[in-house]
C-alpha cells in the first residue's frame, strides 16, 4: 500500500543571500555620509613647507578663499566682523589658537591684515601649510 500523506516535518530556513546586498549598501551609503559631512573641507591650496608640525591643542579655524571669503570654524563671516567672532571663539576656549588656512595665491597683506588683527586680540596663530614634494 502506497502512503499518500504529506511529510509533516518542518525546517526553519534562513535565507541570507541578500544580506550580502543590504550590507553592501549601508557600508556605500555610510561612506559617502561620512565623506560629506567633514568639518574642514573648505577647498584652499596651502602654501608648501618644507617641514611641518602636528599640533593636538584646541584649534580655531581661520579660513580664507581666494575670492577673498573668511570662515571662522565653517561659519562665513565678513571681515569687518571677523575680530568679534574670533572674540567669541577666543571666550569659550581662552587657550586656544588660531589655525589660519590662506589660499597661496592672496596676497601677503591680506596675511597681514589678519595677523594683526590676531595681534589686537593677542592671541596665537599659525599658519597652515601643506607639505612641499
Amino acid at each position: 500500500m502506497i502512503d499518500l500523506r504529506k511529510k509533516k516535518d518542518f525546517t526553519a530556513e534562513v535565507f541570507t543571500s541578500s544580506m550580502n546586498d543590504i550590507m553592501f549598501f549601508l557600508m556605500l551609503f555610510f561612506i559617502i555620509i561620512s565623506t560629506l559631512l567633514n568639518p574642514s573641507m573648505i577647498k584652499v591650496s596651502l602654501p608648501s613647507s618644507r617641514s611641518s608640525q602636528s599640533i593636538q591643542k584646541k584649534e580655531i579655524n581661520l579660513t580664507m578663499t581666494k575670492e577673498k571669503i573668511y570662515y571662522v570654524n565653517n561659519t562665513r563671516v565678513p571681515f569687518d566682523g571677523l575680530e568679534t567672532q574670533l572674540k567669541k571663539e577666543l571666550a569659550v576656549s581662552p587657550d586656544a589658537f588660531i589655525m589660519l588656512r590662506f589660499d597661496n595665491t592672496l596676497p601677503i597683506q591680506d596675511l597681514v591684515n589678519v595677523l594683526s588683527l590676531g595681534n589686537r586680540l593677542s592671541s596665537k596663530m599659525i599658519i597652515a601649510t601643506a607639505k612641499s614634494r
